[in-house]
């Protein structure tokens, strides 16, 4: 299986604190860096974590609040003193793209690489990144401003050559590839194996969902349904839904309930406000629910397995 990981650069809502930054983290496929929201501070984490910016060449912003998007700048300036010339692809609400260029042009008249801006303008779930490693997902949340929750999944892979077969058969390199594909093995002799035979089942894709910030939208349970991990916006806690409901946010048991519709593996909460010292209080809520909810930190690293 190869890696597949989520890193928490920044988990708090609205403003940073002495504990938590605000909203950011890296998506990790192969080596390949995906970033997920960049608020103030973001570049101090991603440099602290050993990341590296050669490795990193698509942003997602969720949305124009500036606890998800005041770092970017920081951060591209800093690639630009680098002498970056890899371009940098931006995925952001259509709305972002002048304050963006308006910024560059301002602080970064002269910088090293391009940066290339992908408008998020639609209501339904879309494709908005696809390589060699992975698909990314684009769909609408449920915030005060137009907002996008992001799917990342894994390319299907072919079937798996059972080692077995590879002795039994004395299977040729040459022939594997179509082997994987569907293939049956045509011997020397004549005798046809079955492809049957001779792979096992592929490793189903894996995903991961990052939904921040939202009200629930329970309607998205079928797109994300099955989802190894989801990062859900958990702003309150249960006692302050009223909050929730006026600002657009979510609580700790309205995110168990939405992984639960979903059939999520596992559910991190995130996206804490700063009136609550004791985080413990999310937990309880959420596990009475969901009982594979955690707690989101700067730092964690989660593997998608």
């Amino acid at each position: 299986m190869h890696d597949f990981d989520v890193t928490i650069l920044g988990c708090s809502s609205a403003m940073p604190t002495k504990k938590h930054f605000a909203s950011s983290q890296i998506v990790r496929k192969n080596g390949s860096l995906y970033m997920i929201d960049c608020a103030e501070g973001t570049q101090i984490q991603f440099f602290k974590m050993g990341f590296r910016p050669s490795r990193l060449n698509h942003i997602f912003i969720s949305h124009t609040h500036g606890d998800h998007c005041l770092g970017l700048i920081g951060l591209l300036s800093t690639f630009s003193l680098s002498n970056r010339t890899a371009e940098i692809n931006v995925y952001a609400p259509k709305d972002f793209e002048s304050m963006l260029f308006s910024q560059i042009e301002f602080y970064l008249p002269n910088a090293s690489f391009h940066v290339v801006f992908h408008a998020l303008d639609f209501t339904s779930v879309n494709t908005i990144l696809e390589d060699k490693d992975i698909c990314v997902q684009a769909f609408l949340l449920n915030h005060r401003v137009p907002c996008y929750g992001f799917l990342f999944y894994e390319k299907k892979k072919g079937n798996r050559i059972n080692k077995t077969s590879i002795e039994r058969y004395n299977i040729p390199i040459k022939a594997m590839a179509g082997i994987k594909e569907g293939d049956d093995l045509v011997c020397s002799d004549g005798k046809v194996i079955p492809n049957s035979e001779l792979t096992i089942p592929a490793f189903p894709p894996r995903k991961y969902a990052y939904c921040s910030d939202t009200k629930p939208v329970m309607s998205l349970s079928d797109t994300l349904q099955g989802v190894d991990l989801l990062y859900h916006d958990s702003t309150y806690i249960d006692t302050d839904e009223e909050l929730a409901i006026a600002t657009g946010h979510s609580t700790a048991s309205q995110a168990a309930t939405f992984a639960k519709q979903c059939g999520a593996k596992k559910l991190i909460l995130g996206h804490f406000s700063s009136r609550y010292k004791d985080e413990s209080v999310f937990l309880d809520d959420a596990r009475s629910i969901f009982p594979a909810s955690v707690l989101a930190d700067e730092g964690l690293r989660f593997t998608i397995d």
